[in-house]
């Protein structure tokens, strides 16, 4: 199997993931409108609601460096089944990425296991456009 750079640096960030609670690592990846890519993981906290997900780290690496696009992003769990980003994350994305942006969910092995528009993971979003 073939793994993208934008794939390995997903597993390579679950293998970062700080779990010891529920165990249950998550890596992503997004890459920007210029080619450049941020990374992120899990990172769990004994007050169990005050954790981070993958994708909120990925994207404020991203924010950090002055990236301001979300050209495609990769979510890596683990097993068999599509780690989808939660509704909160669907939201952060929203905030950098358009309707057709594409969300890759992988296999902790890379394996492509769902491939989604952002719209169809959040449909009917509200973005900064609708402040306007």
């Amino acid at each position: 199997m073939d793994i993208t750079p934008l794939v390995k640096s997903a597993i390579d960030a679950r293998g970062r993931a700080y779990a010891p609670y529920s165990r249950f690592q998550v890596g992503a990846a997004l890459e920007t409108e210029d080619g450049r890519v941020f990374a992120g993981c899990n990172v769990e906290n004994a007050a169990y609601p005050e954790g981070t997900c993958a994708e909120a780290g990925a994207i404020a690496a991203m924010v950090m460096a002055g990236g301001r696009q979300i050209r495609r992003i990769v979510v890596c769990g683990g097993g068999d089944t599509a780690c989808t980003p939660c509704g909160g994350c669907r939201q952060k994305i929203r905030e950098f990425a358009v309707p057709q942006t594409p969300v890759t969910m992988v296999s902790a092995n890379g394996s492509v296991l769902l491939v989604r528009t952002l719209a169809e993971l959040l449909p009917d979003s509200f973005g900064p456009e609708n402040l306007a």
